[in-house]
């Protein structure tokens, strides 16, 4: 929990809000493909890309 809260001070400080949308889609993302591996719904993740 530590690292989100670093990173949310870092772009606070920085001013570089425009990185969040980049960070959150990557996120999701990478969550997509880690669940749409090891499921029974992975034929249609696959389909979306």
């Amino acid at each position: 929990m530590e690292y989100i809260t670093d990173l949310w001070f870092f772009l606070k400080e920085r001013k570089k809000f425009w990185l969040a949308p980049i960070i959150v889609v990557l996120l999701l993302l990478g969550v997509i493909i880690i669940f749409g591996a090891n499921s029974p719904i992975a034929p249609f993740i696959y389909s979306i890309f």
